[in-house]
């Protein structure tokens, strides 16, 4: 998915970097399977808010999102390939053999009239949904499932992907975006490929505008405030804030912030790389 530069004919298009969306086949998206859905401008049932930097936003509608891939045994054929506002990835809509849609993530290089079935008679090509027992090792996986029948917790944004490292006992071994490499259980599902828009993260908005219409608004750093307002405010000039931290004191930049206690610990081989510089 290749990105486009835009000439500078006014100071928001200057530095902007924008998806050429060659990909995506239609802006319509499939009424059946799309639905209302509630903003809260990071506000709770009090009106209080608990989120800062949110609020405003276009008006979208929710496209529900197969990530279960419960129907086996039933090819289905590729309509499109369209835009998803509620996340970085295409989704693709599938129409099945006996006739039902489905809208799924799109994989990387999946098109209109590509055919994908789930289950144990798939066979492992892009876009089939398989369970780990059936995946071939080192396959290129993403819309990793954590808990049998539960759907796609892992791997599910524009570009990631995960990679099957090898079986122990009752569980796969994978090596996720991350870095970390943990077991899953080979009752769990995966779907072939890399997910879609590989480019999202080149892209530039130009503008503060674009990122208004994302819903985002404005972000103060913490030590462009006063003391009262933030442990890292205050100070003559451009002091330094001190230690990193929240605006509530929680530490940034090493403090670890897993609970040790986890039940999920057990199953991670090798920590997540590290982003400090070393």
């Amino acid at each position: 998915m290749p990105v486009k530069k835009y000439n500078p004919i006014t100071p928001g298009t200057r530095f902007r970097v924008g998806n050429t969306f060659s990909e995506v086949t239609t802006d319509k998206p499939e009424k059946s399977l799309t639905t209302s859905i509630k903003k809260t401008g990071g506000r709770n049932h009090d009106g209080k808010m608990t989120m800062r930097n949110r609020g405003g936003g276009h008006k979208k509608r929710y496209r529900v999102i197969d990530f279960k891939r419960n129907k086996e045994g039933i090819p289905g054929t590729v309509k499109t390939i369209e835009y998803d506002p509620n996340r970085t990835a295409f989704i693709a809509l599938i129409v099945y053999a006996d006739g039902e849609k489905r809208y799924i993530l799109a994989p990387d290089g999946l098109k209109a009239g590509d055919k994908i079935m789930s289950g144990k008679n798939a066979t492992p090509d892009t876009g089939n949904s398989l369970y780990m027992s059936d995946i071939p090792l080192g396959a290129v996986i993403h819309a990793i499932e954590l808990e049998p029948g539960r759907g796609a917790s892992l791997a599910r944004s524009a570009g990631t992907y995960g990679q099957l490292m090898g079986r122990e006992g009752k569980y796969a071994i994978v090596k996720l975006p991350s870095g970390e490499v943990r077991r899953i259980l080979l009752t769990c599902k995966a779907t072939i490929g890399s997910t879609s828009n590989p480019d999202h993260g080149l892209q530039v908005l130009g503008k503060a505008g674009r990122k208004r219409w994302l819903g985002r608004r404005p972000r103060v750093r913490g030590v462009a405030m006063n003391p009262v307002d933030h442990p890292m405010g205050g100070g003559e000039g451009r002091a330094s804030g001190g230690h990193p931290q929240s605006r509530t004191g929680v530490m940034a930049k090493g403090q670890k912030t897993r609970n040790v206690k986890k039940y999920s610990s057990k199953l991670i081989i090798s920590k997540r790389k590290s982003k400090s510089k070393k």
